[in-house]
């Protein structure tokens, strides 16, 4: 006759055993709570402020990236960083140029998806200078400089970059931009991230800094989630409710691999 306490201590064995794994689905698909964010050219970080303080009141954990534009080395390597630091996955973010540098830096296998913010989702052997061959953005208001280094001329940085934010932001934002090198404008991009991470794109239908033509272009290829809102150039900032909203399905269980 079977010993009916080792029966009893099976079953119990066993039930647990199938909870656990029960349990144990839902945590390997829950949401990520990592946002690192990644301001573009003419631009440093602080712009993510309104996006980044909604991230976090939603119980999310912010990084917000500075790279220096100095060189696409250079970019990359404060952005990998930023990664690193979070110590689990992330949703990248980027905003114009910071499209570019999320490109690459999103094959870090801590990237669980990827948010284009009027940005460059550049494909294998683009820039973005030449893909902005194809279809010109409105602007012409970008100078280059006698070290390597690209502005916006101060007089037409709020109707080219930030028409929609208040003008004393704009103005000081064409005071303090950074600038932007030729290196990093021309480098291009090797293995595009987007091609094997889960993409979402905000196009800016106003802008002026990267032709919206463009952007649905490049979020189309991309097979990426697509909102569109009515903004200039600095969608995050000008609409930082809907930036973050696309940032949060990003980050949705249902969209991670």
């Amino acid at each position: 006759m079977k010993n009916p306490c080792a029966i009893a201590v099976l079953a119990a064995t066993l039930t647990g055993v199938t909870l656990g794994s029960a349990s144990a689905e839902p945590a390997s698909r829950a949401a990520i709570k990592n946002v690192v964010l990644v301001h573009g050219a003419f631009a440093d970080g602080s712009g993510w402020e309104a996006v980044a303080k909604i991230l976090e009141q939603d119980g999310y954990k912010v990084s917000v990236a500075q790279p220096p534009e100095t060189s696409y080395a250079d970019d990359q390597k404060y952005t990998k960083a930023a990664i690193d630091s979070m110590g689990g996955p992330v949703v990248l973010v980027g905003h114009s140029y910071g499209g570019s540098i999320i490109t690459e830096a999103g094959n870090n296998p801590n990237v669980a998806a990827l948010v284009y913010i009027a940005a460059f989702a550049l494909d294998e052997g683009e820039s973005c200078a030449s893909i902005e061959q194809a279809l010109p953005q409105a602007s012409k208001a970008f100078k280059p400089d006698s070290n390597g280094n690209w502005w916006i001329d101060q007089a037409h940085f709020a109707a080219d970059f930030a028409a929609d934010v208040p003008p004393a932001v704009s103005r000081f934002m064409a005071i303090s931009q950074v600038p932007i090198s030729t290196d990093a404008f021309t480098h291009k991009v090797t293995m595009p991230a987007w091609k094997t991470k889960p993409t979402f794109y905000m196009v800016a239908s106003a802008d002026r800094s990267i032709n919206p033509e463009q952007e649905r272009m490049m979020a189309k290829r991309a097979h990426a989630k697509t909102v569109e809102v009515n903004a200039s150039h600095v969608a995050y900032m000008s609409h930082p409710k809907e930036a973050a909203k696309l940032i949060e399905e990003a980050a949705a269980p249902a969209h991670i691999n």
